[in-house]
């Protein structure tokens, strides 16, 4: 083969390359960025398997620390972690979000993407001032790691068919007569859908999968019907 054909294959493969690049990950602009590590890193990323989707999150309005309305469209665009506690519980609840703050928050807090939420199954209990006292104790950034309260019925019918955090066969119990009391957490991506798998917060190895998990979906890009 004389050298043309070589140097004609060769371009030909380049372009190949580029056009693959552009179409699979969406980050190559310009050839340069063919040769860039972290391109070939998503690229590589790209041929895992990818976390499988289990739910999508329905609509919801809660009430923040702040007393400011909060809603799913305010997870939109960013890697959610979930989970239901109870301010006033001294069983699972201490060492699942003392997990949550070592293991998750001081991880990933710095991530623009990322977002902790936190919701109590006891709002008789923890009304905002409550809520607002005890994000406070924990000392976090308030904006990545927010606390909500609102109506037990609504909070209860989230964790069940949205978060997957309940028994579904607590749907037919009256919601006076149900507590919830989890020690699991969900993961939700920029799109709102749940991912993964379901964490027991209190297992090392399935804390360890989580932040495994949530680096995955960090990498990944946002729909562009997210609205955020």
């Amino acid at each position: 083969m004389n050298r043309k054909k070589l140097i004609g294959l060769g371009i030909f493969f380049f372009v190949l390359v580029f056009v693959f690049l552009f179409v699979v990950l969406g980050g190559v602009k310009s050839a340069g960025d063919v040769f860039k590590a972290n391109t070939w890193g998503s690229f590589a990323n790209g041929f895992k398997s990818k976390s499988p989707e289990l739910n999508t999150v329905k609509p919801f309005k809660f009430t923040n620390q702040d007393g400011k309305p909060f809603t799913e469209q305010d997870m939109l665009g960013k890697v959610c972690v979930v989970n239901y506690f109870f301010t006033s519980c001294k069983g699972i609840c201490p060492r699942m979000n003392n997990n949550l703050h070592e293991q998750v928050y001081n991880v990933f807090k710095n991530e623009p993407d990322f977002m902790i939420v936190s919701n109590t199954c006891d709002p008789e209990t923890d009304s905002v001032p409550r809520i607002k006292h005890y994000a406070d104790s924990l000392q976090v950034d308030e904006r990545k790691w927010v606390f909500l309260t609102g109506r037990k019925d609504s909070l209860y019918q989230a964790a069940r068919n949205s978060y997957l955090l309940d028994d579904p066969k607590n749907s037919v119990v009256n919601i006076n007569d149900q507590f919830l009391h989890t020690q699991f957490f969900a993961l939700v991506d920029k799109n709102g859908k749940v991912r993964g798998q379901i964490y027991d917060g209190l297992k090392q190895d399935e804390l360890k999968q989580l932040q495994t998990d949530i680096k995955a979906l960090l990498l990944e890009k946002a729909s562009g019907g997210a609205n955020f």
